[in-house]
């Protein structure tokens, strides 16, 4: 199980772990999900809700760093990206060997998110045209108070995390970036670009057909370029 890569997944704003349970049988064996769970959510939901994404990051990296194998990577969607971002250099800060790349998916660079608007609480209804906005959920599902009173407390928490969110310039990774992006979407291709300055190591985008939730709609165009990020660094370092 030595050419395994685990794939630490950090799920967007109001989603749980299980967004990423398909992916575990969409890709090949040789790549391990590992979908995280942050705390007040799914199989979490017993525990409080965080709205510090830095302190986060410092605590789900504790929790990862005995789980994590020399051959790992973290993919993060929305403000998903900017929690694996953090939790990246937590590890690295922890002794951990930097992963073998980070994806980031549908999120500014750090250094240019604005989230300001979402310092504050928004009300249910706020939270639902927000939701209907990103096109992400089934209007059914919009219109189930019962999943929405599971769903919007968690959401809530998330956007105040995004609004409080303040980046810290440090040195660059030492692992490749990788971004992918929705054409569509409303973050310019520009600011998602920026990322290449977060590494030392390379950096690769592509742009998708869709908007903020491409993720969903060219699922297996997504999984391919993951796929090809992960084959490309696993050569080079078996070269070395």
């Amino acid at each position: 199980m030595s050419d395994v890569v685990q794939l630490f997944c950090l799920p967007h704003s109001g989603a749980t772990a299980q967004a990423y349970l398909r992916w575990t049988k969409l890709l090949p064996r040789s790549v391990e999900i590992q979908p995280v769970e942050p705390p007040g959510r799914g199989a979490r939901t017993g525990e409080p809700l965080r709205t510090d994404l830095v302190g986060l990051a410092s605590d789900l990296a504790d929790e990862l760093l005995p789980k994590v194998r020399a051959r790992y990577a973290l993919f993060g969607h929305s403000l998903g990206a900017v929690l694996a971002f953090e939790i990246a250099h937590a590890l690295i800060e922890r002794g951990a060997a930097a992963p073998m790349r980070l994806f980031v998916s549908a999120s500014a660079a750090p250094a240019l998110r604005d989230d300001r608007t979402k310092a504050k609480p928004l009300t249910d209804d706020e939270l639902v045209d927000e939701l209907r906005r990103l096109r992400g959920t089934p209007e059914g599902a919009l219109l189930d108070p019962e999943l929405m009173a599971l769903v919007l407390p968690v959401l809530r928490a998330d956007f105040l995390m995004a609004g409080g969110y303040r980046y810290r310039r440090r040195a660059p990774l030492p692992c490749p970036v990788a971004a992918l992006a929705g054409a569509s979407d409303d973050v310019p291709a520009a600011a998602i670009g920026a990322w290449s300055s977060e590494t030392a190591s390379g950096f690769a985008m592509k742009l998708f057909e869709g908007g903020h939730f491409f993720i969903h709609e060219r699922e297996r165009e997504a999984l391919d370029f993951i796929l090809d990020g992960l084959a490309a660094v696993t050569a080079g370092r078996a070269a070395a």
